[in-house]
């Protein structure tokens, strides 16, 4: 009996876009890495290449949404290609005046530019959703699978940056990462068949996917979660420093990432019948208690195990947001709606690397583990507190409005929970 990994590839053309997709998302691991290992060891200032960072970081959650809406509404194709166009000539004209000592404002202009980067993976996932859109089972295993890749992603993406930049010379891992992010798009929408066809003029209502009440408590939740991810990141990158092993925070960390990339791959082989409101609520808090066993961190093994653990729960979670990202924002804007999650991601892990820097300047390695847990526990306050608001789905494709689609148990309801069996959602 063949495997729900293997049944969701005979699709034709799954194997290529999802690939193309796994190349194409890679530079997102190596970027913000790569330009903090190219500035601190041209200037040896790690303030300016924080700082650089940040900016790409930010400009890539101001932008990305608003590529993905241009994607719904004119095609992957039209709106892919002139994006990493010029998100590669910004990051060409970044490591130019880095590497001839520029003005700063260039590097920050240049590195502003760079946001235009794609969420590729975004626009993956809305090709899944669009060949399974009927089919919850394969849909679930489908994200699942994407989550690995992620995980996967983020295990080799930041060594491969990092080793290249100190091994070779230090604008190598930016220069790969803009390479592969121009291939990877290339192939990604040259595979005409399996894009979303986009939707008539009419059907779009000019208006954000955001105006979702579901959505939003998803990229609020997001960005305290990302939070947790960016925190962790800068502290253990201290703590593995005060314990004399710098070098094995970069194990430990992958660790965290393994930890996330088996546990989605096990939960895409299983068949969920109840509510996915319940069980993102229930792996969010999950999430949120994991992050306290890392304040009795007293060394590196115990460390690596604690967040072994953790990581455990990212990728369900991850993967149960993407269905109910499907379940409350129409199909016209599902690319955007995809995109918005990954940018509360992106602005969490912003703000939670500061967070975690700052704290651990002021007291310690150790006491820098109090950012992640305060992260979790605010993504736990909000998740709890807009519960409902994602088991009522206010802005729901007809197609996923259904008894035992999978995706959530759906069926129309009134706003006050009762079922009507007559009304569309849509």
């Amino acid at each position: 009996m063949p495997s729900p990994y293997q049944a969701i590839f005979t699709t034709p053309g799954a194997k290529g876009f999802s690939a193309a997709g796994l190349l194409g998302r890679l530079p997102l691991s190596m970027m913000g890495i790569g330009v903090v290992t190219m500035i601190s060891q041209l200037t040896g200032r790690y303030g300016l290449a924080g700082a650089l960072s940040a900016t790409l970081a930010m400009s890539s959650a101001a932008l990305g949404p608003q590529i993905s809406r241009l994607v719904d509404r004119h095609g992957q194709r039209r709106v892919l290609r002139p994006a990493a166009l010029a998100a590669v000539a910004a990051v060409a004209g970044l490591l130019v005046c880095a590497q001839q000592e520029a003005p700063e404002w260039t590097l920050f202009v240049f590195a502003a530019g760079a946001g235009s980067v794609p969420s590729v993976g975004s626009m993956v996932r809305a090709r899944w959703a669009e060949i399974y859109r009927d089919s919850p089972r394969e849909l679930h295993t489908a994200y699942a699978w994407e989550s690995t890749v992620d995980e996967m992603c983020f295990i080799v993406g930041p060594i491969v940056s990092i080793g290249l930049s100190t091994a070779w010379f230090p604008e190598a891992g930016p220069l790969l990462a803009a390479c592969i992010l121009a291939v990877g798009v290339l192939w990604l929408t040259a595979q005409r068949a399996t894009e979303p066809v986009p939707r008539p003029r009419e059907e779009h209502t000019g208006r954000s996917a955001l105006r979702s009440p579901g959505l939003r408590v998803l990229v609020t939740t997001f960005l305290a979660t990302g939070a947790i991810f960016g925190a962790i990141d800068v502290v253990t990158v201290a703590f593995a420093e005060e314990q004399g092993h710098k070098s094995w925070a970069s194990l430990v960390l992958a660790v965290y990432a393994l930890g996330s990339c088996l546990a989605g791959a096990v939960f895409g082989l299983l068949h969920f019948t109840g509510s996915a409101s319940r069980r993102w609520l229930v792996g969010v808090c999950a999430m949120a208690v994991s992050m306290i066993p890392l304040q009795l961190a007293g060394s590196l093994p115990f460390l690596a195990v604690a967040l072994f653990v953790s990581g455990l729960l990212v990728a369900p979670t991850m993967v149960t947001t993407m269905a109910l990202v499907a379940a409350h924002v129409p199909r016209t804007e599902l690319t955007e709606g995809m995109t918005w999650t990954s940018t509360g991601l992106l602005v969490g892990v912003a703000l939670g690397s500061s967070a975690g820097g700052w704290v651990v300047d002021a007291a310690g390695a150790e006491a820098g583990y109090w950012v992640p847990a305060a992260a979790g526990a605010l993504a736990a306050v909000v998740a709890v507190l807009g519960a409902r608001r994602l088991r009522v789905p206010t802005a729901v494709r007809p197609e996923t409005v259904r008894r035992g689609s999978g995706a959530d148990e759906l069926e129309p309801v009134d706003e006050d929970g009762d079922h009507d069996e007559g009304r569309s959602l849509a």
